[in-house]
């Protein structure tokens, strides 16, 4: 089943959500991580709309939603999930899934309203490993430096040139499939070129530094049972020694690892995505 866009302002934003399922099913909210799209997810999400209605945003940035003028602050995500799920949801717990970036939103949403996440999954993604606090005064300075420079939206020939891009970041698609993912992550520009559906303000780094503490303490709040499923093949930059810490802090959590797939699991695995999702939320 093709999917239905829909269109609300959120916090100022002119925002897209993409809604797969026959109108009357339960309803499951799922994000995309960076550089990501809702549409991408149509490989995994088509093996759920069995028994589900899928709702899916595009990040402010992403997609079809609106760029803001004044660039990225990672909690504004959490902010945006709060105001659609008023939206969509005012006054109900929800099924809540995201994938990378977006299992780090979800998760801290989960946190701090956590009347309003009745079952939660993180789809191969949750945290980052700690930046060295000597890093902290030129990352804040390189953030002053990306202020002062507008920056490049990169286009492409057509969206077979995109589709190459795509396969050299992950060779492992046939030319289907990055062909398929190139006209979800790019659309044309008006002016004969592609360009992707990507803020390039994405690519600045903010001020801050992580720190993992306060995104624990944060978790520590999670009362949703919660199902991380990971990639066996992913490289996310955690250690499992900080893997295992972040996790400690949810109070109750299980783990499913899909071992052929990287972290794209919608890309590698999409049936088996789906039937771990299935199989959790229906519990």
């Amino acid at each position: 089943m093709n999917s239905r866009s829909e269109f609300l302002r959120v916090r100022g934003l002119r925002y897209h959500v993409r809604r797969w399922g026959e109108p009357g099913l339960p309803l499951l909210f799922m994000t995309h991580g960076w550089l990501d799209v809702s549409a991408s997810f149509q490989p995994l999400v088509e093996h759920l709309l069995q028994r589900w209605q899928v709702l899916m945003p595009d990040w402010r940035g992403f997609g079809l939603t609106e760029w803001p003028q004044d660039g990225y602050w990672f909690y504004d995500y959490v902010g945006d999930l709060d105001a659609l799920l008023d939206h969509y949801s005012p006054g109900q717990s929800v099924l809540l899934a995201g994938h990378s970036m977006g299992a780090q939103a979800c998760a801290l949403y989960a946190g701090l309203r956590p009347a309003r996440v009745r079952r939660l999954i993180c789809l191969d993604g949750i945290g980052l490993p700690d930046m060295p606090v000597r890093e902290a005064p030129a990352r804040a300075r390189r953030w002053l430096d990306d202020l002062r420079r507008l920056p490049r939206i990169k286009t492409y020939d057509s969206f077979q040139q995109l589709a190459g891009r795509v396969h050299l970041q992950h060779p492992q698609l046939s030319a289907e499939q990055a062909l398929f993912v190139a006209h979800c992550w790019g659309q044309e520009d008006g002016y004969g070129r592609i360009r992707l559906c990507a803020d390039p303000k994405h690519q600045f780094n903010g001020p801050r530094l992580y720190r993992a503490a306060e995104a624990e303490e944060v978790w520590r709040q999670i009362t949703a049972p919660t199902l991380f499923i990971d990639a066996g093949q992913s490289q996310t930059g955690m250690t499992a020694s900080g893997r295992a810490s972040g996790r400690a802090a949810f109070a109750d959590q299980r783990t499913v690892v899909i071992e052929h797939s990287g972290h794209m699991l919608h890309f590698d695995a999409p049936r088996e995505t789906a039937e771990a999702i299935d199989a959790f939320m229906a519990q």
